[in-house]
């Protein structure tokens, strides 16, 4: 299965966020710049995220994003599929009813067995994402900090966190 670099992108900026006060707000450009990632397509992404109501935008040139909810509340799952859409990643085209000799309608009452393997693998999955906030992720990141993540991180927010009113 292959995810789009949004996923990344979606995640790391949530995660920041997470780390704002509660007035505070980074722009996407900011956001944008500490990844070293392009403006407009993590601006895409970011609306997307704020439609799902995992942040919230403030708009105006002042304005910027924070987390609409807290962190705790926050799955990769509920990133993803911000990001990717609810589809899920395989999805089954009955190619068996096709070609010059089709098996009998019969055959076709549940869904076949490739498919019926590749769903459960996609709850799987899902389950894992769904088991992992951001607020986890955060406690990991930290317990493994040496000092440089959190300095690094600290730094950037004195320099382009915005208040919001």
């Amino acid at each position: 299965m292959k995810l789009g670099d949004g996923v990344e992108q979606a995640i790391h900026a949530v995660a920041m966020l997470s780390a704002l006060p509660e007035a505070g707000l980074l722009s996407a450009a900011a956001l944008a710049q500490y990844h070293g990632v392009s403006t407009s397509y993590l601006l895409k992404h970011l609306q997307s995220l704020s439609r799902a109501g995992i942040i919230h935008s403030v708009p105006g040139p002042q304005g910027g994003y924070r987390l609409a909810q807290s962190a705790d509340n926050i799955s990769l799952l509920d990133i993803v599929l911000a990001v990717e859409g609810p589809e899920p990643a395989f999805r089954c085209r009955e190619i068996r009813q096709n070609g010059p000799n089709p098996l009998a309608a019969k055959y076709f009452a549940a869904p076949c067995q490739i498919n019926a393997a590749m769903l459960q693998a996609e709850r799987a999955y899902r389950n894992e994402l769904r088991s992992v906030t951001i607020a986890q992720l955060n406690m990991q990141v930290m317990a493994d900090d040496d000092g440089s993540i959190e300095t690094r991180g600290c730094a950037f927010m004195k320099q382009h966190m915005r208040h919001s009113d």
